[in-house]
């Protein structure tokens, strides 16, 4: 069984979703440079938010099997979008901080969860996704709460 997302439009190209199990809602708005006011994500930025979100994810699920705590680590998605043929997302390029200073074969087994995340394998051929870890790196910005 899928999880059911209703998504309602409400003018003025700004729609409200609400998840099925949990009832926790979020709003998108069209960007600035499709003819929205950018006052929140819009679709194509959830996607980079999901992928993001989704690679961060599956890091955890395979720390936590080899003991390991990942807290205060982040990602960055850049969200680049092409025109042509059509207006589409380019490239999702993604950095993602880990603080720990892992021995490589651990940072490989990470470094190869983070691509197989099912948003990344989600994603069309055409988009590009380049991963760059940084490691023993706190995120200069600090961990969102």
């Amino acid at each position: 069984m899928g999880v059911t997302l209703r998504i309602d439009y409400e003018g003025g190209l700004r729609c409200r979703a609400v998840h099925g199990p949990s009832g926790a809602q979020l709003r998108t708005d069209a960007p600035v440079d499709n003819h929205g006011r950018g006052e929140s994500f819009s679709p194509t930025d959830l996607v980079a938010t999901a992928l993001g979100a989704c690679m961060l994810t599956i890091l955890g699920i395979v720390a936590e099997r080899h003991g390991l705590d990942l807290r205060g680590a982040s990602a960055t998605v850049e969200k680049h979008m092409a025109a042509d043929p059509e207006r589409r997302i380019g490239a999702l390029p993604v950095r993602i901080r880990v603080p720990l200073d892992l021995p490589e074969e651990q940072r490989r087994l990470l470094e190869r969860a983070a691509a197989a995340c099912p948003v990344c394998r989600s994603l069309a051929p055409g988009v590009e996704r380049p991963v760059e870890f940084v490691w023993g790196a706190p995120d200069p910005a600090g961990a969102a709460s």
